[in-house]
């Protein structure tokens, strides 16, 4: 190609990681970038993949714009925004819009025997040299934006009549508009002040030890909240207007349609945030005044997959361990959303012997990464479902299989299979008790027969929130209290002192730290089969269950208010008695 920049074909003839160096080199000479902030990229880059324009971007040390500034200078082609995109697609003969749309190239214009494109990735000799074989034109090519390169692809190419007259809405004018508030959207975003703010919310998460970041738009501005040991705290109030910029720039990180602002969607960030390396779960959902955006944060450093270390008592947990290491049969964790049911499930693959045993895992998303366990993500788009994942992988001669949740009726029914035939099935269910997790069952068409032969048991939880152990202060409770709430069948005769919160700056003045679980474990004993077989509803099941020895989540929980452990205000609020 003789128009081609002699730096661009420097650049496709060298590896890729001295590119990302000599890249690195520019920005740091330039003063964009710090030398530290450089070998974070470099380490960052080595870790995930990537270029590294992109790791710099993700990381938030610089914006698109910077990157690509230099970027543009180190290649020696032009730099084009997206003001510079033609209004009406070019029609090239033999580059179908499909194409352009995979490998993100925008035609500018013919001039001649030349072809004039935008590209993220204009060093991609292969990409040049096909473009060239496909038209017979001589192919110069220029750099853009990701982000508008995107939005100009799907405005000249993908039909989108709805979300520009959405757009169009937004931007006080008529659905022509469309694009350019979404591009404006993107300018919004690549913002470094954006940029710096969200990056500030993300990193509290660490400081607050915080499971959820809440950010919601209201009239009076943007609300962002923080669960921290499940309970949410206000956090701050932001400019309203700064609502579209903000969920923008997450809506990027996460890889979502910034366009789409109609209809709920969902997706995963992962970066690091002091040390830490972090998996958000972004979900957004729009709302009157704007997007509602909630991200679960998994922090993989601090993720517990040790059952001691859970909160069970020892009795719970030996009967927990004795179901766990029968060779086959289902074992099911039941909670409400946010109760450490797959946390559990993962602690207890790990107790496992992955080096003997065959363990597969279907999930969605796959939250954390076991050694030795073949773990399957879960992707309905594309038809791979729970169900349609499970059919397969029992051809792949599990020993164990986990589930991440038995959603519907034809996954219970190839689980409760799987156990027929030899296979330790794991999973979890939205159920509020043990025992209502069998009448679930019920109702997801699975026979009373088939329960009682294939259930080992069902273990519910909670989580409640630790007292802290610098400023938990003893009370000491009336006789009265101690028998109403059930205490006195778990304290030492004659005492009636238990903790309650007080507060201090280790705790934030919260007066609790960290959290435990409490337990109910149903067991498929000869007197739950009995009453299983007798239609038994949820009530009867619980009472037969707690005559054979379980304890209920609340007594459980007052065992470790007797122990000192948590209060009987949290047990009360967690359990509701």
């Amino acid at each position: 190609m003789k128009d081609e920049p002699a730096a661009v074909r420097e650049a496709q003839t060298n590896p890729q990681r001295r590119m990302a160096e000599r890249l690195g080199e520019l920005l740091v000479r330039e003063q964009r970038l710090a030398a530290r902030d450089l070998e974070q990229a470099l380490a960052a880059q080595a870790e995930m993949g990537g270029m590294l324009g992109r790791v710099l971007i993700r990381l938030g040390l610089l914006s698109e714009m910077d990157v690509a500034r230099t970027l543009a200078q180190q290649l020696g082609v032009p730099l084009v925004t997206a003001t510079e995109f033609p209004a009406e697609p070019v029609e090239v003969a033999r580059l179908r819009p499909d194409y352009l749309l995979a490998h993100a190239i925008l035609p500018l214009r013919i001039d001649g025997p030349r072809l004039r494109v935008a590209m993220a990735v204009p060093q991609d000799a292969f990409l040049l040299r096909a473009i060239e074989l496909a038209t017979g034109l001589q192919v110069v090519p220029a750099l853009a934006l990701e982000s508008e390169l995107q939005a100009g692809l799907e405005r000249l190419y993908v039909e989108q009549e709805a979300i520009e007259e959405e757009d169009g809405a937004h931007s006080g004018s008529g659905g022509g508009d469309g694009g350019e508030f979404v591009e404006h959207l993107k300018d919004l975003a690549s913002e470094a002040p954006v940029i710096r703010m969200v990056n500030q919310i993300i990193g509290r998460v660490i400081d607050l030890r915080a499971s959820d970041i809440h950010i919601e738009p209201f009239e009076d501005g943007l609300h962002i909240r923080y669960r921290v040991d499940g309970v949410l705290q206000d956090a701050e109030l932001a400019d309203g207007a700064l609502a579209a910029a903000v969920t923008s720039r997450i809506k990027l990180l996460a890889h979502l349609n910034i366009a789409e602002r109609r209809l709920p969607q969902d997706g995963r960030i992962k970066t690091r945030v002091k040390g830490h390396e972090l998996d958000l779960r972004v979900s957004t959902l729009p709302t009157v005044y704007g997007e509602s955006v909630v991200m679960r944060v998994l922090d993989r450093a601090s993720i517990r997959l040790n059952l001691e270390d859970m909160g069970f008592s020892s009795d719970t947990l030996e009967r927990y361990r004795t179901l766990l290491e029968r060779p086959h049969g289902i074992l099911l964790v039941t909670g409400p959303t946010g109760s450490g049911k797959t946390t559990t499930l993962y602690a207890s693959l790990a107790k496992l012997d992955a080096t003997a045993l065959k363990i597969l895992t279907v999930e969605d998303p796959v939250e954390y990464q076991l050694g030795g366990v073949n773990q399957v993500q879960v992707q309905p788009q594309i038809g791979l479902s729970f169900a349609h994942a499970l059919r397969s992988i029992l051809r792949q001669d599990p020993d164990i299989i986990m589930i991440g949740e038995m959603r519907d009726t034809e996954t219970a029914q190839i689980a409760v299979q799987s156990a027929l035939t030899g296979h330790l099935v794991l999973s979890t269910l939205h159920t509020n008790t043990a025992a209502a997790a069998i009448v679930r069952l019920e109702d997801m068409g699975v026979e009373r027969y088939l329960i009682t032969s294939t259930i080992n048991g069902v273990l519910a939880q909670r989580l409640v929130r630790k007292l802290c152990p610098h400023c938990r202060k003893p009370i000491e409770l009336p006789e009265a209290s101690l028998e109403r709430s059930g205490l006195d069948r778990f304290l030492p005769e004659g005492v009636r002192t238990v903790h309650a919160a007080a507060g201090c700056p280790e705790c934030k003045h919260t007066g609790y730290l960290g959290r435990t679980s409490v337990h109910e474990l149903f067991v498929m004993d000869d007197a739950a089969h009995e009453a299983i077989l007798s239609g038994a509803d949820a009530t009867t099941l619980h009472a037969v269950a707690r005559r054979s020895g379980m304890l209920s989540l609340y007594e459980d929980g007052l065992r470790k208010v007797a122990a000192g452990v948590t209060s009987l205000e949290e047990v009360m609020r967690v359990t509701q008695g």
